[in-house]
């Protein structure tokens, strides 16, 4: 309320409507998301400079073991400090940015900027190999999200002002305005639509002129050469850096995640201890690959942090073609010991980073095979750049627009372009089609499609609407067994058994319209010589996804697909058909609105008071087979039936809505009236036996 009179002050009478004034809200979001960059990367300094500056001088003695012991602090700080406070800032925290968006209106929790603040910097600045973009994604899109909640808003508008957050953390670190807005939109809000820009560019113009106010208008790293095109064989080397790019991109993700799991999988060692196991064998990796590779360093190994003042050596030419190779493979290895073992920060300057050395490495062999025809490495550390974040991400304008702010040079912008769409295509085969950001979430089963929208049938799984019982047909009966079968069922595709009962194909009612078509005599010719055999069949698990079945439908054209058992894959369990698809919609439908009534719930939870209640009608319920409307004189007067749970499903209740055994009701009540709601609809064991 206080903020709503503050906001009325400034802007006049309060109209959440207003266009103009919301505006003006995207603006505040802008400069609260400019001014937490600053504060944030003052932060990452403070803390670096107490692990490596201050600390080896008061431990002189020790060698350079402080790289072993600072990270591991950190890692004692953060794992803590996320596990207890916001178990959300863990990881690098667009993904969670891209879940609240999808599934709960924007709705971020205000604790999550403070502790992302904290827990990231600490871990960056203590050594950890990640960066601050997906920090700072995070801490604006909280800011947004929060000053949204605080007004009032619709979900519609906090979601606009969590893309505004997120705009203007990608702008105030890179000085790069344009990027911010689209990685906003392709990203967090996953579409491109009119209603979003105007606010989502004041933000992050607003957020990029802080920035540079207080660190200079210079881009995020320092281009020496003006790069561009040498020779036009050059285009056909960079479509295979956009091949290869994609593979180590896919390589990165599926090791970050393979670490993710080992230490989940780790359950002798509590969860908040993990990341100061992840900051000792960071230690451990640099202390030993200077012996191992050669490559030394001073004050902080180069796989340490966010890496920018390497990646600039790259741009400049500065590096061999071993230092690269092996950078590259290290930085891989200890950003996924920083993200596995539960570490804070982001995965973009990683990828910037990864993709810097791979491009460097591929000039370098491509120019010691052909002297002369590419241009110097820098120019393809700046397309790898690109090629591996947007391989990585997904997000091919992102990546070419961020590339384009940090060089103001359309030279490169032609072979950037090209090569980051082919890195982004292969790249989705690689993934299955999921990115950095979404493989998190769909490892939760969260699966985020195009409109930043849970595709609905995603959300269903086969065995839930299935039909079981199913007519099946042995492949040894004759075409007029087949029609009357087809005549008494009015199916249009049967399973096919053979001898011991197993799956041995489908047939339809096409096939046998073909055969009597082609003359087939209907007494001698069987099922078997017309349907289509099991090796030939497009089959789905119980375990799989409506949408999945529907796509597999969509491919081959088939109106029904047989589900069968990951044990046996012989073993008929049922079949899904389109209709059964249909149905499922609905479904998919009421789970959606059970996951926005959860949200709701969460809104009031903390009413006091107040709280909700969940009971199950047993049959002796006295409100068993009566109407909602028949029982609502007897419910305490200050209570209200949210919603009743039966047999898998969420109604909503209205006055004639009948309940039944079984039901799991849930109401909102006051505290002091939930023994009288508990007399109201459920007898107790004693009370059964009283009458009794």
């Amino acid at each position: 309320m206080k903020l709503k009179i503050f906001t009325f002050k400034i802007f006049g009478n309060w109209d959440s409507s207003s266009e103009a004034l919301f505006i003006g809200t995207a603006l505040i979001v802008g400069l609260g998301t400019g001014l937490g960059a600053v504060a944030f990367r003052y932060l990452i300094q403070g803390v670096e400079w107490v692990g490596y500056d201050w600390f080896p001088v008061i431990t002189a003695g020790w060698g350079k073991a402080y790289v072993l012991i600072i990270p591991a602090i950190g890692g004692l700080i953060v794992g803590p400090l996320v596990y207890f406070f916001a178990r959300e800032a863990k990881g690098h925290g667009v993904p969670e940015v891209m879940e609240a968006v999808a599934l709960r209106g924007g709705r971020i929790r205000p604790i999550v900027a403070v502790v992302k603040s904290l827990a990231s910097a600490i871990s960056i600045g203590s050594g950890g190999s990640v960066g601050r973009e997906g920090p700072i994604v995070q801490i604006g899109s909280a800011l947004g999200s929060s000053l949204g909640q605080k007004l009032g808003l619709s979900d519609d508008r906090i979601r606009n002002l969590v893309a505004c957050g997120a705009a203007g953390g990608i702008a105030a670190t890179f000085n790069a305005p344009i990027a911010g807005v689209v990685f906003a939109l392709e990203i967090i809000l996953g579409e491109f639509s009119v209603k979003y820009f105007s606010s989502v560019v004041v933000s992050a113009v607003t957020a990029s002129v802080i920035g540079r106010a207080v660190f200079g208008d210079i881009p995020a790293f320092h281009i020496p050469i003006d790069y561009g095109i040498n020779s036009l064989w050059e285009f056909a080397f960079y479509p295979v850096l956009g091949l290869a790019a994609a593979i180590v991109g896919a390589g990165f993700v599926y090791l970050l995640y393979w670490s993710e799991d080992v230490f989940d999988n780790w359950k002798s060692v509590p969860e908040w201890v993990q990341p100061a196991i992840g900051g000792v064998l960071l230690g451990v990796v640099a202390l030993s690959y200077p012996a191992l590779t050669g490559i030394t360093w001073d004050r902080m190994p180069q796989v340490y942090n966010v890496g920018y003042e390497i990646i600039e050596s790259a741009l400049a030419n500065q590096l061999a073609l071993g230092a690269v190779l092996i950078l590259l493979v290290l930085k891989m290895i200890v950003t996924s010991l920083t993200l596995g073992s539960g570490g804070s920060g982001g995965v973009f300057a990683p990828a910037l980073f990864m993709g810097a050395m791979f491009g460097t490495a591929f000039e370098l062999v491509v120019n010691m095979l052909s002297p002369g025809v590419a241009a110097p490495p820098g120019a393809y550390a700046l397309v790898g750049m690109a090629a591996l974040f947007a391989a990585t991400a997904h997000a091919p304008l992102t990546a070419v627009l961020i590339l384009f702010e940090l060089t103001g040079d359309y030279k490169i912008m032609l072979p950037l372009m090209f090569t980051v769409v082919i890195a982004t295509l292969f790249a989705q085969k690689l993934l299955k089609g999921e990115s950095i950001y979404s493989l998190k979430l769909t490892r939760r089963g969260v699966r985020i499609q195009h409109g930043r929208d849970v595709d609905v049938l995603q959300g269903v799984l086969v065995n839930e609407v299935m039909t079981r019982d199913i007519h099946t047909i042995t492949k040894d009966v004759n075409l007029k067994g087949l029609s009357r079968v087809f005549n008494k069922t009015r199916h249009h595709g049967i399973a096919i058994l053979d001898g011991q009962g197993k799956l041995w194909g489908m047939v339809t009612i096409s096939d046998l319209e073909y055969a009597i078509h082609n003359g087939k005599a209907l007494s001698i010719t069987t099922v078997g010589e017309i349907g289509t055999p099991y090796e030939k069949l497009s089959m789905i698990y119980p375990d799989e996804s409506i949408g999945d079945a529907l796509n597999k439908m969509s491919r081959r054209g088939f109106g029904r697909l047989p589900v069968i058992s990951r044990d046996d894959s012989r073993h008929l369990l049922g079949l899904v058909q389109r209709r059964d698809i249909v149905e499922s919609y609905q479904l998919a439908r009421t789970k959606r609105a059970e996951i926005q009534h959860r949200a709701q719930r969460m809104k009031i939870r903390n009413i006091d008071g107040t709280e909700f209640v969940e009971l199950v009608l047993k049959e002796n319920s006295p409100a068993t087979g009566k109407t909602v409307g028949e029982i609502a004189s007897a419910l305490p007067h200050e209570c209200i039936l949210i919603s009743i749970r039966r047999e898998g499903n969420m109604l909503i209740p209205h006055g004639e809505t009948e309940l039944q055994t079984g039901d799991q009701l849930t109401a909102f009540i006051r505290s002091e009236d939930v023994e009288e709601l508990y007399k109201s609809l459920s007898r107790r064991e004693e009370e059964t036996q009283e009458n009794d």
